[in-house]
C-alpha cells in the first residue's frame, strides 16, 4: 500500500465514521422530537338542578415516542375546587383571593366515580403524593413505542361556584378542565401540572368527539363543530366533532342568544358565533372576530379551523379565557375595550390553541405574543374616551407606566420564568406588556416584513407541535442570522429592554402621570389642614413623589394658618438605594412645624405653642424570600430632635405678680424598630420590638397582631403588647419629667405622642369632641382618664396587655338584615403592670374594658366602651355628671395605618 493508497483509505474510513454519526445523531434527534396523540370520545350529561356532571369518556393513547411506558399521569382538575388544601385555593390566597377558601362543600367541586380499563383490563391508579388533582395511571401492560392503548372511564364531576374560569353561576354554566386528561409526555419527560388560576394549560393533541345532553331549554356553545343534534320532549343531545385540538370546553345557560356570520378567507368558510346574554354592543362582536381572523390570517398563519365561538360571560369587566376555537368573554363598558378584548382572545387561537406551547412553564409564548398583536392590530387606531384635559395628564398606557414602576425599584422578573413563579403584578406585567415590547424590539431590529416572515414559518412549521423558546429562536436565526442571539438574553433578564434614556425634569400643576418615562415631574398642588389651634391651613404641596418612582424624593408643604397667623407646614427629603429582589436603604431626612397648644391670658392675647421636629434616619428593608412573598422586614433607625414651646407660670415672691413666659423646650429619642410583617390575605400578621432612648431614660416594647379569618369578610384581631421602661438616672424630678412616655393602660392622648408621628384634630385639648381623640399605643385601652394627674393604669416600670377586636358574624349581627353593611365590631382589652403587683396595692391587678368599634375608611375608628373595670367606672361617675355615654366615646385616626401593601397582595411598592 502506498502513501496515495494510505490516505484516500483513511480519509474515505473518516467519512464513512462521520457518516454513521450523522446517522445516528439524525435518529436520535428525530427519536426526541416525538409527539403524543390522544384521541377522544366523550359522552356527557349536564344536570343543572344538582350542578354535576355525569359521563364516560374513551381515549386512545398513541405512544409516538421511542419509550416503553409503563404508567401515565393523569390531570383530574376539577378536584382542584375540592378543599383548600388544592394547589388552586393555596395560590389563590397568596394572590389575595380567599373565596374559594372559605366556599361551603355545596359550593366546590370534585371529581369521582373512576374506574379506568385499559385494553378490557381494569386497572388501578396511584394519588400524586402532592396533588390531589393528579393521579398515576398504572398501566397492565408496558405500552411499546408506535402502539396505543385503548383507556375508557365513567367520571362524575360536582361543579364549583364559578370561580377560577369553571363552575356555575345561577343557570350559566362554564364547563371547562372537566375529564380525565393525560399529561404531556415529550422529550423532556412526563408534564403533570396542578390545576392553578395563575398559569395555563398544556394538553395533548388529538381528534375530538363529544356528545353533550342537557335539558332541552340550555342553549350550548362547544369547542367545534357540531355534527349531530337530537331531541325528545324534555331533553336533547347534541354532538360535537374536531380534529387537531388538545382540548374541549362547552357552555351552557337557558339565556344566550346566538349571532352568526361567515367569513370566506383562502378558499375557505369559517363560521362565526357569537352568543350573549342581551346585551347590544355583543351585535359587532362577530365584526370583531372577522377583522382578527382576517389580520392574522395575513400576518401570522391561515386559521385551519372552520369555526370561531365567543361567549359572553355574565360580568362587567375587563377579562376572558380562551380555549380551542372558543373564548368567554366579558363585557366591558366601553365599546372600544370590548373590541380589544374579543381581538386578543381570538387571537389566542393561533398561540393557545394551534402552536400550543407549554404556556404553564413559558406563559410568554401564549400572551406575549398574543399581546404583541394586540399592539400591532391597535397601531393605526387613535382613540380617547377621557376627558380632553385629564388625558392630558394620565398616562396613554397605564400598564406601561407600572412597568417602569417596577423597574425602578428593582422588583421585575425575567419574562422566561414559570407561571407559578411570577408575583401576579410580574404574571401582567412580563408577559402582557414586555413580552409584547420584546417582540416589537426584535421587529425593530429586523424589520416589519422580516418579522412577519419569521412569525410565518414559526407557525406553519410547529402548528400543532408544541414548540419551546428553542424552536422560535431557531426559526428566527434561520431567517435572520446569528447576530441576533443577544435579544434571546434578554428573556432571561431583568430591567429595561433598551437603556432608559434620562428623563428630564418638568415642572406641573396638580398631578401629572404622562410620559413619566420622560419626564421627572415636579408637581405643585393645593392643599388644606386643620386642628383647633391653628385652625384651617392653606398651602401648596411642590413634591416629586410620581411613577416610576424615583430614587430621590422630596416633599414640601408649606402653609398658612388662619387661626394662629403662621406658617406651618411638613417636608420630607428622602433616597433609596435599591438592590435585586426587593432589598433596599433609604436614607431621609424629615420635619414639621405646627401648634399644639393655645393660651388666651388675662389681656385677651392668644398665645400660641408650636412644635418643631427634624427626623433624620436610615431604613433598610430586607430581601424577601420569593417574588410571591407577602412578606416585608425592616430595620430602621429615627433620631427625634424636638423642639417645643411650654408654657411656665413664675409668681415673683416679692411682689406676688404671676409671670407667664413661653420657653422653648428640647428634647431628643433614639429609636431603634425591627418590624416583620406578613400581609398576606390569610392571617396576616406583623410584630414590632422598638427600643427608644432619650436622656433620661430607655424603653423597650414589642407589639405583636394576628388576624384570624372567621370568613372572607370578617375575623378577630389578637394584639399583644409588653413593655419595660428603665431610668438611666431615677429621680423624683425625672418620674415626673419622664411621666408622657410612661407606659398606661387609658386611652393614649396628643400629649402622649412625644414624637409627633400622629394626626390629632386638638392635639392637648381637654375639651369637647376633640378632647376624645386617642391613639393606639401602649395597653390599647379605650376608656380615657384624662382629668387625673396620673392616669389610671400608668407604669414606669412594665405593662403588658391583650387586646381583642372582632367584626360580629352575620348569624348573629341583628343589622345584617340591613341592605348596606355597617362595619361595627366588638372589642375587649385585658392588662396589668407592675404597681399592681406591688405590696400594699388595693385595686384590681387585672384591667379590663369592652365595647363596641366602628370603622371608617380603614383610618377612623370610634370605640364606644360598655364594660369596664370597677376603677374606670368610679373615674366616670366622679367626672361626668351628665351624658356619659357620649362622653365616654372616644376614637383614633390611624393614618399611619394605610399602607399599600397591606391592601395588595405582593405589593412591590
Amino acid at each position: 500500500m502506498n502513501e496515495i493508497e494510505y490516505i484516500f483509505l483513511r480519509k474515505h474510513a473518516c467519512l464513512k465514521y462521520l457518516l454513521l454519526i450523522t446517522l445516528l445523531s439524525s435518529t436520535t434527534t428525530f427519536a426526541q422530537n416525538f409527539q403524543q396523540k390522544v384521541d377522544v370520545d366523550i359522552d356527557v350529561a349536564l344536570n343543572h338542578q344538582e350542578k354535576s356532571l355525569t359521563g364516560f369518556i374513551q381515549f386512545d393513547y398513541h405512544n409516538n415516542s421511542p419509550d416503553t411506558l409503563s404508567y401515565l399521569w393523569f390531570h383530574i382538575w376539577p378536584n382542584a375546587y375540592k378543599n383548600d388544601k388544592t394547589a388552586l385555593a393555596k395560590q389563590l390566597v397568596e394572590n389575595g383571593d380567599t373565596k374559594l377558601y372559605f366556599s361551603n362543600d355545596s359550593l366546590r367541586g370534585y371529581i369521582n366515580r373512576l374506574n379506568f380499563v385499559v385494553n378490557n383490563v381494569p386497572v388501578e391508579y396511584e394519588l400524586h403524593p402532592q396533588h390531589q388533582d393528579i393521579i398515576k395511571l398504572i398501566l397492565p401492560q408496558p405500552l411499546l413505542p408506535g402502539t396505543k392503548a385503548n383507556i375508557t372511564t365513567p367520571f362524575y364531576v360536582k361543579l364549583p361556584r364559578n370561580v377560577s374560569r369553571s363552575g356555575f353561576q345561577g343557570n350559566d354554566f362554564a364547563i371547562t378542565q372537566w375529564y380525565p386528561k393525560p399529561a404531556v409526555y415529550n422529550k423532556h419527560g412526563w408534564h403533570p401540572m396542578p390545576y392553578l388560576d395563575q398559569g395555563e394549560f398544556f394538553s395533548e393533541f388529538g381528534s375530538y368527539k363529544v356528545k353533550i345532553t342537557t335539558q332541552k331549554d340550555f342553549v350550548i356553545a362547544a369547542t367545534g363543530v357540531k355534527t349531530n343534534e337530537t331531541q325528545n320532549d324534555s331533553t336533547k343531545i347534541e354532538t360535537y366533532e374536531l380534529n387537531n385540538i388538545h382540548d374541549f370546553a362547552w357552555f351552557a345557560s337557558t339565556d344566550y342568544k346566538v349571532l352568526h356570520d361567515t367569513l370566506r378567507v383562502n378558499n375557505r368558510v369559517i363560521d362565526i358565533y357569537a352568543y350573549h346574554l342581551g346585551t347590544p354592543s355583543w351585535e359587532r362582536v362577530p365584526d370583531y372576530a372577522k377583522h382578527t381572523i382576517r389580520l392574522n390570517n395575513q400576518n401570522i398563519g391561515v386559521y385551519p379551523y372552520p369555526i370561531v365561538t365567543v361567549v359572553e360571560k355574565r360580568e362587567k369587566s375587563y377579562s376572558g379565557m380562551e380555549y380551542p376555537t372558543i373564548t368567554l368573554i366579558s363585557t366591558p363598558s366601553d365599546s372600544n375595550d370590548l373590541k380589544d378584548l374579543v381581538n386578543h382572545e381570538v387571537t389566542h387561537n393561533w398561540f393557545y390553541g394551534i402552536l400550543a406551547s407549554d404556556e404553564r412553564k413559558y406563559p410568554w409564548m401564549d400572551e406575549g405574543m398574543t399581546s404583541y398583536y394586540d399592539r400591532r392590530n391597535k397601531r393605526s387606531e387613535i382613540r380617547s374616551s377621557m376627558n380632553e384635559t385629564l388625558s392630558k395628564r394620565l398616562p396613554t398606557n397605564y400598564e406601561k407606566l407600572y412597568l417602569e414602576t417596577i423597574y425602578s425599584v428593582e422588583r421585575d422578573q425575567p419574562i422566561e420564568t414559570s407561571s407559578e413563579k411570577f408575583s401576579m403584578h410580574n404574571y401582567i406585567l412580563m408577559n402582557y406588556v414586555k413580552a409584547p415590547g420584546w417582540l416589537e424590539l426584535l421587529e425593530e431590529q429586523v424589520g416589519t416584513q422580516l418579522f412577519d416572515s419569521i412569525m410565518q414559518t414559526y407557525f406553519e412549521r410547529y402548528k400543532f407541535k408544541h414548540p419551546y423558546p428553542e424552536d422560535f429562536q431557531n426559526v428566527v436565526m434561520e431567517i435572520v442570522g446569528p447576530n441576533i442571539d443577544f435579544l434571546f438574553a434578554l428573556l432571561h433578564k431583568t430591567g429595561p429592554l433598551t437603556k432608559p434614556k434620562k428623563r428630564k425634569v418638568k415642572f406641573t400643576t396638580f398631578f401629572n402621570l404622562k410620559d413619566g418615562e420622560k419626564y421627572n415631574h415636579i408637581q405643585v398642588a393645593p392643599i388644606v389642614g386643620y386642628n383647633t389651634n391653628d385652625k384651617f391651613m392653606l398651602g401648596a404641596v411642590l413634591h416629586n413623589y410620581t411613577f416610576p418612582i424615583p430614587k430621590f424624593k422630596f416633599l414640601a408643604a408649606p402653609m398658612y394658618a388662619f387661626g394662629s397667623k403662621q406658617i406651618t407646614g411638613l417636608a420630607r427629603l428622602s433616597h433609596t438605594y435599591y438592590f435585586k429582589r426587593g432589598s433596599n436603604i433609604e436614607v431621609f431626612l424629615s420635619g414639621a412645624r405646627f401648634n399644639k397648644d393655645l393660651y388666651i391670658d388675662s389681656t385677651g392675647n392668644k398665645n400660641f405653642m408650636d412644635f418643631k421636629k427634624i427626623v433624620p434616619g436610615v431604613r433598610y428593608t430586607f430581601k424577601p424570600k420569593n417574588y410571591r412573598s407577602n412578606l416585608l422586614a425592616y430595620a430602621q433607625f429615627k433620631h427625634f430632635h424636638i423642639r417645643e414651646t411650654e408654657i411656665l407660670f413664675k409668681r415673683d415672691p416679692i411682689s406676688s405678680v404671676l409671670n407667664i413666659t413661653y420657653p422653648g423646650n428640647k428634647s431628643y429619642i433614639n429609636q431603634l424598630t425591627l418590624q416583620v410583617e406578613n400581609n398576606r390575605i390569610l392571617y396576616p400578621h406583623e410584630g414590632s420590638l422598638v427600643v427608644e432612648q432619650s436622656e433620661e431614660f430607655i424603653k423597650t416594647f414589642f407589639t405583636g397582631n394576628y388576624f384570624y379569618n372567621y370568613d372572607i369578610k370578617g375575623g378577630l384581631n389578637i394584639r399583644l403588647f409588653a413593655g419595660k421602661f428603665f431610668y438611666l438616672n431615677k429621680s423624683n424630678e425625672n418620674v415626673f419629667n419622664t411621666r408622657r412616655y410612661h407606659f398606661n393602660m387609658t386611652g393614649s392622648n396628643g400629649y402622649e405622642d412625644y414624637t409627633y408621628s400622629n394626626y390629632f384634630v386638638g392635639r392637648n385639648d381637654f375639651n369637647n369632641l376633640p378632647s376624645q381623640q386617642i391613639m393606639m399605643r401602649d395597653g390599647g385601652f379605650k376608656v380615657r382618664t384624662d382629668l387625673l394627674s396620673n392616669k389610671i393604669g400608668k407604669s414606669d416600670n412594665w405593662l403588658t396587655s391583650i387586646n381583642l377586636t372582632s367584626t360580629i358574624p352575620n348569624a348573629i349581627n341583628p343589622l345584617s338584615i340591613l341592605p348596606f353593611d355597617i362595619p361595627l365590631k366588638l372589642f375587649v382589652d385585658f392588662g396589668t403592670h407592675a404597681e399592681a403587683w406591688e405590696d400594699g396595692y388595693e385595686g384590681d391587678k387585672i384591667l379590663y374594658n369592652a365595647g363596641l368599634q366602628l370603622t371608617v375608611l380603614k383610618v377612623l375608628n370610634i370605640y364606644a366602651p360598655l364594660v369596664y373595670s370597677k376603677v374606670y367606672k368610679d373615674y366616670i361617675n366622679s367626672t361626668i355628671p351628665e351624658k356619659r355615654f357620649w362622653k365616654t366615646l372616644s376614637f383614633s385616626i390611624d393614618l399611619n395605618n394605610f399602607k399599600l401593601r397591606k391592601l395588595i397582595p405582593q405589593s412591590p411598592l
